[in-house]
């Protein structure tokens, strides 16, 4: 993995953390109805799922990290595909968010355009490095 798809899959882990500790701790907040779009009478109907997906986005921002870390340790491959898996995840889940609450499409253009970015930067990554690895025709 090149830098740029280490340095942008930390920003997604980290991203993904970071709205695991809302999701799960401030889903009440009304600062962040915007995010959440939960009324108020619906939060303790709610609390169960959001909860849950609020630490769901929590591991998987680490499990990122993790990936990344050992990319960088060499354990490429291992790395690379974990990276990878989180990272398609989240392209599929944002377009999901997208079809199932349109009004959430800046989250959902969040989810995905952060995770594509990740998933261009190592195939583009990929592609370079075996050009720059193959011999010179001659």
């Amino acid at each position: 993995m090149n830098i740029v798809a280490k340095i942008l899959a930390v920003l997604e882990g980290l991203t993904l953390i970071a709205v695991g500790v809302l999701e799960s701790s401030f889903y009440r907040n009304p600062a962040f109805h915007s995010i959440f779009l939960i009324e108020p009478d619906e939060y303790d109907a709610v609390q169960l799922w959001v909860v849950n997906v609020g630490w769901y986005n929590i591991f998987m921002g680490l499990g990122v990290i993790v990936g990344v870390i050992l990319a960088s340790t060499g354990r490429v491959q291992a790395g690379r595909a974990i990276v990878l898996f989180v990272s398609v995840l989240h392209v599929l889940l944002g377009i999901t968010l997208l079809i199932t609450e349109p009004l959430l499409w800046t989250n959902a253009l969040g989810e995905a355009g952060l995770a594509l970015a990740v998933i261009l930067a190592i195939v583009i990554g990929d592609r370079m490095s075996r050009r720059d690895a193959a011999p010179a025709a001659g």
